[in-house]
């Protein structure tokens, strides 16, 4: 069996520079004819596509990509949120001599323009000024497509988070229907999933030699059509592996097979041999070779079948995440009609030495010139904070980090970090002293990784810390503690905030990096997600239970108190999430208010393809566990009215959720919450004026709906789905 070594992948920073290398670097990569005359170009080797604003900095996707083929030699141009109704813009650079890569940009266009509830967004966060419509819908389709009209022969190469977690049939909220492969539709020549820069390299070079991208097929971290299995693969029905119905017996671990009649079952010469009834057939045992993985390819069910059948499309989900992990992972397959979508194996993590090359690359760290004094939200951001790793091993099913990222953690170099913390004093216009983030998906993950290498690559868990932190995980924050100490340490850097959202449950293992965290790091306010308070909702999400988030508090409080600083910590929940109940969400809103919370903003569950989460909202399943038609169902508060009342209960301080949560209760038998006590969760009043209420001793007051108690004036509580901070690393490659 194959699995990865870094010695196994050439590294990113190891190939001859291609020939135009000789043109040395640009200030900005250019974005029109203008800018490429005076570089001295005459033509770009590759086109870059995006559905964002060219910022150059390596928390936007485009931008990492496009400094990094840069150092492999190559010219490249950028053409950011084209005019995708007309064909001339997608020509503005000329024809490309080996490819057009396209993205949707750093988040999926879906989530990005559509709330949860498929409302049109009025402002997109990665525009100049926030300008909505400037994208369309499913961008990497229509991107695409207009490439292939300006310049039909040139290969397209398709990545980013859109491509990468639509690269087999995958559930589409905003239809509501299973939609085919994101590589069929586009017509795409190949697709590149997950964080794609070895991928990348190697694929661009071997164009620029001239294979042919159709002929390309044995590069990690890649998906494509085939008409058919080679036939030095064995194919392995998904079933098989994790069968759909009966839980059958075990098979024996050895092939049988008739042979001829014989009068003899001994299998030692020396021994007596003892005759068989006449008639009977010996049966011959042959041990099977140890199969090798890298040959083997797991089917998955067909498009049309999981269209059909939505326990197949969860068995297809659970399969897929179980062949996650590069050190064992298969290949996968699905046939489309009469067309195979092949995924190879993921790709090998970077090395810290990779993982540096990528980000010490020169960036000009500010958007492009053309934007003028525009204001980019996305940009005011991140723009003083510094990603120091990627990846996730928590697998919360409704996030998207791990089936983009992976679950092994790739770290930087603390001279990297530290590196970048002083351009950005140096180089950042408006620095005032303040880092606003050391982070990455989550805040304290870096250099965290499983004790045993071999037992991480022969690994098949969706979590390394849930249901509990597994015993092979070094959860040491030492390495992050000492990064902490030398970044602060550093002349002009007055503050170094965490803005990344904190894995408490791990942080509770190391008393010292929480004493670090809230005595040095905190701005008064710290975020963590517990998601939800009740034990059945978190089981569906991968979440731990609420001890672990009272475990931490406790921690905080003490060090707040040592270092007599007041702060708060400011808990996420999600609303409507798949598992969750109406009492689910009473118990939550019990919580909340018990502890006197009330939420400006309230994150409800949006299915996002290939998640887990997903596969349970779209098919009532629980992929977790192995899924058979008599599985565990779940509740899956689908319908409009239940999204509506389980984002009211969260806001339930709120008066113009009162009459829904009032109707609730009383069908729930609950109407001794409708009071107007302290005990009681609403009121039995509603104000006359909406903000004004009426007491019964003829008083009125103003309830501040909308605004949290303990927190200032503005402050956003729950996720900004449209942010675009490294912490959700929704990164275009």
């Amino acid at each position: 069996m194959e699995v990865y070594t870094n010695s196994l992948a050439k590294p990113i920073h190891a190939y001859r520079p291609y020939w135009a290398k000789r043109f040395g670097v640009a200030p900005m990569l250019p974005m029109t004819r203008a800018e490429m005359d005076a570089l001295g170009w005459d033509s770009c080797d590759i086109i870059l596509v995006t559905g964002d604003a060219y910022i150059d900095h390596p928390s936007f996707g485009m931008a990492l990509v496009g400094r990094l083929l840069e150092a492999q030699g190559f010219r490249v141009g950028i053409i950011a949120q084209p005019d995708w109704q007309d064909t001339k813009a997608f020509k503005a650079l000329g024809k490309p001599n080996l490819y057009f890569g396209i993205t949707a940009g750093n988040m999926d266009s879906m989530v990005n323009r559509y709330t949860a509830d498929r409302k049109i967004r009025s402002d997109d966060a990665y525009t100049p000024d926030a300008a909505p419509n400037k994208r369309p819908d499913r961008a990497v389709l229509v991107y695409s497509q207009r490439c292939r009209e300006a310049y039909s022969q040139v290969p397209l190469v398709i990545g980013s988070i859109e491509a990468s977690l639509r690269r087999i049939a995958h559930y589409d909220y905003w239809s509501d229907k299973v939609r085919r492969s994101i590589l069929v539709d586009s017509k795409a020549d190949i697709l590149i999933y997950g964080n794609a820069e070895r991928a990348l390299v190697e694929l661009s070079h071997r164009i620029a030699k001239g294979e042919k991208v159709s002929e390309i097929q044995d590069i990690r971290g890649t998906a494509f059509l085939r008409k058919s299995i080679p036939d030095d693969f064995i194919e392995i029905e998904s079933t098989h592996l994790d069968r759909v119905g009966p839980v059958d017996k075990h098979i024996d671990p050895y092939e049988m097979k008739l042979g001829k009649a014989d009068a003899s079952c001994a299998t030692d010469d020396s021994k007596p041999k003892s005759k068989l009834p006449e008639g009977t057939k010996a049966i011959e045992i042959i041990r099977k070779p140890k199969a090798d993985r890298a040959k083997q390819v797991v089917r998955l069910p067909a498009y049309e079948e999981v269209t059909q059948d939505p326990v197949l499309y969860a068995h297809a989900s659970r399969v897929l995440h179980l062949e996650a992990n590069p050190g064992n992972a298969r290949a996968l397959v699905q046939k489309h009609g009469d067309r195979e979508v092949w995924l190879n194996p993921p790709p090998i993590p970077l090395t810290t030495k990779e993982m540096d090359y990528v980000y010490d690359m020169p960036y000009a760290r500010k958007p492009h010139p053309i934007y003028k004094n525009a204001k980019i939200p996305a940009w005011e951001m991140i723009r003083f904070s510094v990603n120091i790793m990627r990846g996730c091993f928590g697998g919360c099913t409704f996030c998207s980090i791990t089936e983009h990222e992976g679950r092994i953690i790739q770290s930087r170099s603390e001279e990297s970090i530290l590196k970048e913390v002083e351009e950005i004093r140096d180089k950042v216009d408006g620095f005032t002293g303040v880092i606003s983030d050391l982070g990455g998906p989550t805040a304290n993950m870096y250099r965290i990784a499983c004790k045993s290498e071999k037992i991480e690559q022969s690994c098949r868990k969706l979590s390394c810390v849930y249901p509990g932190i597994c015993e092979n995980l070094n959860t040491d924050h030492s390495a992050l503690i000492q990064l902490y100490r030398k970044a602060r340490a550093i002349k002009g850097v007055k503050k170094i905030l965490i803005g990344s959202g904190l894995r408490y449950d791990l942080a509770v293992k190391s008393p010292e990096y929480v004493k670090e965290l809230v005595q040095h790091h905190v701005g008064g306010y710290l975020k963590i997600a517990p998601e939800h308070s009740e034990e059945n909702v978190l089981s569906k999400m991968m979440k731990p239970g609420m001890g672990a988030y009272d475990e931490f508090k406790a921690m905080f409080e003490k060090f707040s108190a040592k270092a007599g600083k007041k702060q708060y910590l400011i808990p996420y929940f999600i609303a409507a999430h798949p598992g969750t109940t109406d009492e689910d969400m009473l118990n939550l809103a019990l919580w909340l208010k018990k502890y006197d919370f009330r939420l400006d903003q309230v994150q409800n569950f949006t299915p996002t393809p290939m998640a887990m989460a997903t596969a349970m909202y779209h098919s009532g399943k629980n992929p977790l566990r192995k899924v058979t038609a008599d599985s565990e169902n779940v509740p899956i508060p689908k319908a409009g009215g239940v999204r509506k009342l389980h984002k009211a209960f969260i806001r339930y301080h709120d008066p113009a959720n009162w009459p829904m949560l009032r109707e609730a209760l009383k069908k729930m038998g609950r109407a001794d919450l409708i009071g107007n006590s302290k005990k009681h969760l609403v009121p039995a009043f509603q104000p006359a004026v909406m903000g004004t209420v009426r007491q019964s001793d003829g008083s009125t007051f103003t309830p501040k709906a909308g605004k949290p108690k303990i927190m200032p004036k503005g402050f956003n509580q729950m996720k900004n789905p449209a942010r675009p901070a490294h912490s959700k690393t929704s990164k275009a490659r």
